[in-house]
C-alpha cells in the first residue's frame, strides 16, 4: 500500500501515540504507519480517524481503536507467519494492518453489507492479498487451513474446536473472551495438540454472532 506524505505524517503521528501507551515492536509500528486508517472511516467521522478512538461504521459495528488493532496484531507475534484468518471483518482496518504483514489475509464477516464496503476499501487501496468471505465466521475457512494465525474481532463465550483444528500446530489464537462480567484478551497457543491458554488483559469488543446477514 502506498501512502502519500499527508497521510503518512498523520499515520506515523498516531502510531507514536499508541507507542508511548503500548511499546510495539518495528513490524507492527510499521504496519500501522503504512495503513491508511482515514479510508476505514465513515466519511462524517474522517476528522477524527487518528485519534486512539474507536468509530461507529453502521449496523451497530465499529472500526476498532488503532490502540486495540496494534494490540491485538501484535499479541498474534506475527514474525515470519504466511497466513491469519480474522473472525470479523468489519470495516477492513484490521484486515488492512495484517496485510502489512502476513504474506496472505482470509477473513469472514458475517453482515454481506459490511464485506462489500471493506472489499471496495481494500480494491481501492489496491491489497491483492486479503481474501474474503461472507459466513459466520464460527465455522472458519476450512479450504485454506491450517492457518498460522487466526484473530476474533469480535468477543466469544467460547471458542468452537472446529477453529482450533484449523490451527497449524505451533499457531497462536487472539480472542476477546467473555468472562463473568468483562472480557479479557486471551491466547490460545496449540502445542503437540493441546490448547494452551492465558489472559492478557480486559477489553471491549462488539460479541460474535451466528448466522449470515444479506443485505
Amino acid at each position: 500500500m502506498n501512502i502519500d506524505r499527508i497521510t503518512a505524517i498523520k499515520t506515523t503521528r498516531m502510531a507514536e501515540e499508541i507507542h508511548k501507551k503500548f511499546p510495539l515492536r518495528p513490524i507492527i509500528k510499521n504496519a500501522i504507519i503504512n495503513t491508511n486508517r482515514e479510508v476505514f472511516a465513515p466519511i462524517a467521522m474522517r476528522h477524527n480517524a487518528y485519534r486512539l478512538d474507536a468509530l461507529p461504521i453502521g449496523a451497530q459495528q465499529y472500526i476498532s481503536s488503532p490502540l486495540t488493532v496494534a494490540k491485538m496484531t501484535q499479541y498474534l507475534n506475527p514474525e515470519g507467519c504466511d497466513s491469519v484468518l480474522e473472525i470479523g471483518c468489519g470495516s477492513g482496518y484490521q484486515a488492512a494492518v495484517l496485510s502489512q504483514i502476513f504474506r496472505r489475509v482470509f477473513t469472514i464477516e458475517r453482515i454481506e453489507s459490511l464485506l462489500l464496503e471493506a472489499k471496495e476499501r481494500f480494491r481501492y487501496l489496491q491489497l491483492g492479498n486479503i481474501h474474503t468471505r461472507t459466513d459466520d465466521g464460527q465455522n472458519g475457512w476450512e479450504q485454506y487451513a491450517p492457518f498460522d494465525r487466526i484473530l476474533f474481532s469480535a468477543s466469544a463465550r467460547e471458542i468452537p474446536q472446529k477453529l482450533f483444528h484449523q490451527l497449524q500446530e505451533g499457531g497462536i489464537l487472539i480472542a476477546p473472551i467473555d468472562k463473568g462480567h468483562e472480557q479479557v484478551i486471551t491466547r490460545f497457543t496449540k502445542q503437540g495438540g493441546v490448547i494452551h491458554e492465558d489472559s492478557l488483559e480486559a477489553c471491549d469488543f462488539v460479541p460474535v454472532l451466528s448466522g449470515v446477514v444479506r443485505k
